[in-house]
């Protein structure tokens, strides 16, 4: 083996630069999630400004989300082929050019282009690859990784609420859009810090040797597959493959396989539901709480108690389910949250005051925030850890559809009905379906490990077995 070579490195080592990604992708978080949340706040500016009904201007909100979830995979595939660096850097440069192009709009259509869809793909290509990432460099503390990571979307709109309501009122709804542009751009610095899990360049010898049969060995255990080798001193042994290299820029059908198992196929469609009844309360709690009478800061307001709420909702699930005790839980904590959330929203419509709205904000965002944090772990969970970046990929693709016409529907029942009762009560009933979803998965995925054949032989990417001395590659 060439000492100057890379060899991927397989085992998280949950900690070191570690943290630095956490931080990355909390920022990342804060500068997509947070700052796509605080849309909501300009709804009412952009409807009085272009004279538009609430669908019309609903479909601003909703293109933004669609447009990230639906280019997720995009985002995934950059950061397979080439490096997550590359993806969050081009996005952050992408989003930033769409808010800033926003703020000379002159029409809700040039708001769908700008704001929604180029804005959009540069979160895809950013947000993706971040997230995935924590997964690579975290296995025994990835739910607390995950819970601070994520925390961004409720330390950002808990800061950012009241903050873009300031910027509105000081510089008009443009200006604040400019100043967003700005801000945006520091998903670029973060970027440049998502360096590759890889073994130093610096390393040699028996360094290498025992960091290489260590991490081959943990891949095996990390897999659960026994390892049955013909000879006492039998080791793994890196070696080059040049197919694999030739085919390093295309698709992978084994890194999609996990699309055929039945329990992501029940997950994905519970996903369906819950994207659905969670568009619809953060694009319309402000407007119904001024609709009700209260005023527009204390509404901007619902939003910051909304952004605390997630940051403890977040960073506790993320501790409780990193627990020893808790870890094969994870899939009922996550159904739970939901549950709650969707709970909660039946009562939106008999909330009329401020004061009644505030509990809300408070249940609504502690379950929104555990179910933020819960969902790379649970897609690691059922896609498998080694496919996360794929896994994540493709279920926030999922999300791309009931983002798109779930506000719009939201609005177009508003306008119908002349409440928001039907609104908020088919949002709470749809996460309530997809939360019960969640343990079919978890129940097919119990009746196909047990009647899986054991003794499966292990397919260990690039790697032999070899009668040699221990010490040697």
């Amino acid at each position: 083996m060439h000492h100057n070579s890379k060899v991927p490195l397989v085992k998280p080592p949950d900690g070191g630069w570690g943290w630095v990604i956490v931080v990355s992708c909390f920022i990342v978080t804060v500068c997509t999630r947070a700052v796509s949340r605080c849309f909501s706040i300009f709804f009412m500016e952009f409807q009085n400004y272009f004279a538009q009904d609430y669908a019309m201007t609903a479909w601003i909100h909703s293109t933004v989300d669609c447009t990230t979830m639906m280019f997720a995979p995009v985002g995934s595939i950059i950061s397979n082929r080439y490096s997550s660096r590359a993806s969050v850097v081009l996005g952050g440069l992408l989003a930033s050019a769409g808010l800033i192009l926003s703020s000379f709009a002159n029409c809700l259509e040039y708001l769908y282009l700008s704001l929604g869809v180029l804005t959009g793909c540069g979160y895809a290509l950013a947000y993706t690859p971040s997230v995935a990432i924590v997964g690579e460099y975290f296995h025994k503390r990835k739910a607390m990784a995950y819970g601070i990571a994520m925390s961004g979307t409720g330390i950002g709109t808990f800061v950012l609420a009241p903050v873009v309501q300031l910027l509105i009122e000081k510089y008009s709804w443009r200006g604040a859009l400019l100043i967003l542009g700005g801000l945006v751009l520091n998903i670029c610095a973060c970027g440049a810090l998502l360096r590759p899990l890889t073994l130093a360049d610096n390393l040699t010898g028996s360094t290498v040797t025992e960091k290489v049969t260590e991490e081959c060995t943990y891949k095996v255990q990390h897999d659960d597959l026994p390892l049955h080798c013909s000879a006492p001193h039998s080791v793994l042994t890196k070696i080059d493959c040049s197919d694999q290299q030739s085919c390093r820029y295309c698709p992978s059908y084994q890194e999609y396989a996990f699309l055929l198992t039945p329990d992501f196929l029940v997950f994905a469609v519970s996903v369906l539901f819950l994207a659905y009844g969670c568009s619809t309360p953060f694009v319309y709690l402000i407007p119904y709480a001024v609709n009700v009478g209260v005023s527009q800061q204390q509404a901007a307001f619902l939003m910051s108690i909304l952004g605390i709420m997630d940051i403890i909702g977040t960073i506790s699930f993320g501790w409780i389910t990193d627990r020893r005790c808790l870890k094969k839980y994870r899939r009922f904590c996550f159904f739970l949250t939901i549950g709650l959330d969707g709970f909660s929203s039946l009562f939106i419509p008999i909330l009329k005051t401020f004061p009644l709205l505030v509990p809300y904000a408070f249940c609504y965002g502690y379950f929104d925030g555990a179910y933020v944090a819960l969902l790379p772990v649970v897609t690691s969970d059922i896609a498998g850890h080694d496919f996360l970046s794929s896994g994540l990929g493709i279920v926030y693709f999922i999300h791309a559809i009931p983002y798109l016409i779930g506000p719009p529907i939201a609005g177009w029942l508003v306008n119908t009905t002349g409440t928001y009762t039907a609104a908020f009560f088919i949002s709470g009933l749809s996460m309530m379906f997809g939360s019960l979803l969640v343990p079919s998965a978890d129940w097919i995925r119990s009746c196909r490990n047990s009647v899986k054949v054991q003794g499966v032989k292990p397919d260990v990417d690039n790697a032999t077995f070899h009668n040699a001395p221990n010490n040697h590659i």
